[in-house]
């Protein structure tokens, strides 16, 4: 049906809603952007509303702007993906794509995956294969159902295609390719730009290797007071020999400022991704609940101490590069430890070359 040409054009519906996903997606849509056979449409679910944490990200990553925004925010769960759901099946069927494209384990990916099912449209997950097993994680129910309904997931790790073999995915009728981590790609490109932009170490004073970055925002640990006090305790008790510098949501300082919580280290807004590529490059450790994090720590060859139970990136933790700590407030304090003074020594390409948003367009564009 299409071909390279320029006149006959591959349609890709993107569907994006939240910060790593639009990292991810200034990656493989720059890639997007050198073939002529393609034609990408992106549609914003709104998931992510904050200025911040939203409107800069397009801003300073160049990502074009989306053709469609929904603005579905500050809902529970079924709310939000039921609206979502909704506004992205009318968009559906004006455009007729030859493929949905989403990332990663958001309500819109959920959204973006169940849309197009129902409208038998071919689905493309990128980061596919992920697991925490913890099905009390909203991310890992969405990651296990968009994994099962998808046509062609992209996987980054080797760890991530055992996961699916585990689950029987060779039997279903679907594609499994290993392209790598599109965060690399990111990071990579965007590093050499970061410096040139930024100027938060400078703002804030800081020198480098001379402060712990610290970032807390999943639902598990700030409406967990118990956990969040805990974790909070042992970030200040680093700080008493370490700087801790923690970009904090509104949210989070709310919950701080309700439960008077006191933080002895450094809070500060939360940054756009210029500014958190130079808080991770001249940080000398990183403490958080993030799983993207959890990569970028290691692609800035920094230790990782993470505030879960469970990690999807296992091979981090096997490599000796992640310590799980829960909230524990002893067992931050024996990582930190730990970490504190040990020199970085990193394994060869756990993630793939940084060339993964190329081998997923080019995949694409050889089924059509």
């Amino acid at each position: 049906m299409l071909s390279s040409h320029s006149e006959f054009k591959m349609k890709i519906v993107t569907i994006i809603g939240a910060r790593p996903q639009f990292i991810k997606a200034a990656a493989l849509s720059r890639e997007f952007a050198k073939h002529t056979c393609i034609n990408e449409i992106i549609i914003h679910t709104g998931q992510h509303f904050d200025k911040n944490m939203s409107d800069v990200f397009f801003d300073e990553m160049e990502i074009p702007r989306p053709n469609y925004h929904l603005n579905i925010n500050g809902l529970g769960h079924g709310a939000m993906t039921g609206q979502m759901l909704e506004g992205i099946e009318k968009i559906l069927i004006g455009e007729r794509p030859d493929f949905v494209l989403v990332y990663g384990d958001t309500n819109s990916t959920l959204a973006g995956a169940l849309a197009s099912k129902k409208l038998h449209l071919k689905l493309v997950h990128v980061e596919a294969g992920l697991r925490s097993f913890n099905m009390l994680m909203p991310e890992e129910i969405n990651r296990i159902l968009t994994d099962r309904i998808s046509d062609i997931l992209f996987v980054p790790t080797k760890q991530a295609i055992q996961n699916l073999n585990k689950e029987g995915f060779e039997n279903f009728d679907c594609k499994i390719v290993r392209s790598g981590d599109i965060m690399q790609d990111a990071v990579l490109f965007y590093s050499k730009h970061a410096a040139e932009k930024s100027t938060i170490i400078q703002t804030l004073g800081l020198e480098s290797s001379s402060f712990v970055l610290a970032t807390i925002h999943r639902a598990e640990n700030t409406e967990d007071l118990k956990r969040l006090v805990s974790i909070v305790g042992a970030l200040n008790e680093i700080n008493k020999t370490f700087k801790v510098v923690s970009p904090v949501h509104p949210r989070t300082r709310a919950i701080f400022k309700k439960n008077n919580i006191q933080t002895d280290f450094v809070c500060i807004d939360p940054v756009g991704y210029f500014d958190m590529i130079q808080l991770m490059s001249n940080c000398s450790l990183i403490c958080t609940d993030s799983g993207g994090l959890q990569k970028e720590a290691y692609f800035f060859n920094k230790y990782c101490i993470t505030f879960r139970d469970q990690t999807e990136w296992l091979e981090l933790v096997e490599n000796g590069y992640n310590r799980i700590t829960g909230a524990n407030k002893d067992f931050i304090l024996d990582a930190f430890g730990y970490f504190k003074d040990k020199p970085f020594h990193k394994a060869t390409e756990l993630y793939g070359a940084g060339n993964a948003s190329k081998i997923i367009t080019e995949f694409l564009i050889k089924q059509n």
